[in-house]
């Protein structure tokens, strides 16, 4: 489930973030608990291994192998493991 909200004053921001927050929480036991990776904001990075599911390891060791030093870690960043 994604909940996409838009508005236009940015004087609202904090409480329009909360008010899609909370419905985004409040629909969470109804939804699948994957997510859409591109849709994820950044400080929601802790959802990132459930919305991966079973892949999340398998990604974990091919950042291992091929990225170690997390050169590639802009949007949803697969930390390697020794990070």
């Amino acid at each position: 489930m994604n909940v996409h909200a838009r508005w236009s004053d940015a004087a609202k921001d904090d409480t329009c973030t909360e008010w899609a927050r909370e419905l985004f929480d409040a629909m969470a036991p109804h939804a699948m608990g994957t997510a859409y990776l591109n849709f994820m904001p950044a400080d929601e990075e802790g959802r990132l291994p459930a919305a991966l599911g079973a892949s999340y390891e398998r990604l974990v060791a091919l950042k291992d192998r091929y990225d170690p030093k997390n050169l590639f870690r802009l949007n949803q960043n697969i930390a390697p493991s020794g990070s």
